[in-house]
Parts: structure tokens; sequence; C-alpha cells
């Protein structure tokens, strides 16, 4: 039987745990991430790869960080013949590396060379690519570098957001790992180098980039909100109020009216200029100090103070 050592941290990772147990082979360990306070009451909470691997009866190593630690030892002493991460959210030293007989394998939710990095799903869904997928690849000290053993892609659609592309990706992820990896083990898939002129990245997101400018097009504002649901979440301001923006919608229509400017509000309608005069519909969001709710519940409470023809975002007048 297989010995693998599995390292992942959040949901995406958790069917791809549960598919290699349910494949028969054996987890030596599960190596995720510390607990952290979650929330504004700042709870104790496991991630989910640990809730995941202590509800299957496995073993679980949470370092702060890999490199140097006790539990790298112990992963070294249990000579794994696989490492298999996804979603782990550390480099791992070439000390670690070499210990597999079979090496470490990444599942990366990209296809790679496209989006190396932590953050693949939301840049692809910002940048407003049709399609994305799942990539099974060796690793190597570089991050994401490593050569290809497959890859499979899906579509991205209109309705999509991080948060259900999360989801595919992730169902998409076990399947293509467990066809892939006994290939790897027999022998008969040796890695394919990528090419390096296509390489792209995809570095974790900055808080300046969570706000919205309203002088890109509605369907760009429309990709950075989807590409930051349910997190990080884009926002705009409204007279010094911070609103984030959780749902919108491109219309089909123009407008004359300068960027950030209400144009329509009547009826659970907020519809905003955008640049090239495009127009966003706002659907859903949460005012500061508010929580978050239909634009229908806005504007029958707090927003009945919003006013037609002012502006959001930081050219407000």
């Amino acid at each position: 039987m297989t010995k693998i050592v599995f390292m992942g941290t959040p949901a995406f990772s958790v069917p791809i745990l549960e598919g290699l147990v349910q494949s028969g082979y054996e987890i030596l360990a599960v190596v995720t991430q510390p607990d952290r306070p979650v929330g504004r009451k700042k709870i104790i909470q496991a991630p989910p790869v640990k809730e995941a691997a202590l509800r299957l009866g496995l073993n679980v190593l949470q370092p702060e960080k890999i490199s140097g630690s006790p539990e790298m030892e112990q992963v070294i002493a249990l000579q794994p013949d696989v490492i298999v991460t996804a979603a782990f959210g550390q480099f791992l030293p070439e000390k670690l590396l070499q210990v597999p007989k079979f090496g470490a394998i990444n599942v990366h939710a990209s296809l790679l060379p496209k989006y190396r990095g932590g953050a693949p799903v939301h840049y692809a869904i910002i940048n407003g690519e049709k399609e994305t997928g799942v990539t099974i690849m060796e690793m190597i000290k570089q991050m994401d570098a490593g050569g290809i053993y497959s890859q499979k892609s899906i579509p991205i659609t209109n309705q999509d957001d991080v948060g259900t592309m999360f989801e595919k990706l992730s169902t998409l992820g076990c399947s293509l790992l467990l066809e892939t990896l006994p290939k790897i083990l027999s022998g008969e898939l040796k890695p394919q180098p990528q090419d390096a002129t296509q390489v792209s990245f995809s570095p974790n997101i900055t808080r300046e980039q969570e706000q919205i400018d309203w002088q890109k097009t509605a369907q760009e504002i429309d990709c950075q909100i989807r590409g930051m649901h349910p997190w990080p979440v884009a926002y705009t301001t409204y007279q010094d109020l911070r609103w984030k923006i959780y749902r919108s919608q491109v219309i089909d229509t123009t407008t004359t009216a300068l960027p950030g400017t209400i144009i329509a509000k009547e009826k659970g309608k907020l519809w905003i200029a955008c640049g090239q005069q495009t127009v966003l519909a706002i659907e859903e969001l949460q005012p500061a100090g508010k929580s978050k709710q239909t634009i229908q519940a806005f504007l029958n409470g707090s927003g009945q103070q919003v006013q037609l023809e002012t502006r959001l975002g930081s050219d407000e007048a």
C-alpha cells in the first residue's frame, strides 16, 4: 500500500484528502496550518483539513512553519512514498522534498504555467478568464514551477465566484489526482516542463486591490466583485462610509454620467455609472456597521439616505 503524507489547509483540500482515504491509500499523517482566531470575536478555529483528518481518525501535525520544525522531522521519520499537497499555504524545504521515493506532488488550482502563487482562482475570475482548471505537478524548490503531470480545465461562468469555483476545482482536483497518481507511481507518467514564456503570477490579494475603481468598465468591476467573493470582498465608499459589495450585475444599457455616479435608485434597484459609459447594478452589500443584505433590504433601511447623482469611491463629490 502506498504511504502518503498529506498537506493542506482550507476547505478546497478536504475532498482531495477524503478521496485518497476512500481510494485505499495509507495516510501516515496530515500536516496543516495551526488553529487561528477567526471573526470579530477572534474565536479559535481549526482549519477544515484538521477537522476532516480528525473525523477520519488520522494523525494531525500543525507546525507554525514546516521548515526546520519538529513536525518536519516527524514527517521525515515516517518515510512516506509520496507527499501530496493541496493549498497547504507554506513552502516545503528542499530537505523535505527529497524524502519521498516518488517525490512531492501538488494539486494546484490553475492551468499552469498561468497563475503561479497563492490566489490563482481569484485572479482567473478578476482577469475575466473564460476557463481555469487544475494542474497535478511535481514540487520543486521554486514556487509552482515544477513539471506538469496532468491538467484538466473547466469553464468560468458569469455566475461563478471564488466560492463556487473552489468547490468545482476541489472536486476536479480530487478526480484528476486519483486518475494521475497511479500512473506516477507506476512510472508510466513523467512530468513535462512548463513553458517559461507563458508564466504569470497570482500573489495574495492586497487591501488596495479590494477597492473598486469606478473608472473601470462594469464588466471589469463585476469580475473584481466575483473574484473577491466570499473573501476578501471588494468595497467602495459612500460619504466616507465603507460598503462591502458582495454581488452585482452588468446592466445592458449606457450612461453619460461620471463613473461612480448613482444613476438609478428605485424598487430594489441601485445602478452605478462605470467607465466607458457602462452600468453596474449592486445586488448585495454590507454597509459600514450593518449586516450583509440584499439591495432591496438596504434601500428599505439605511439606504433611504442615499441620494441620486451622488458618487461612490474616492472621487465622490
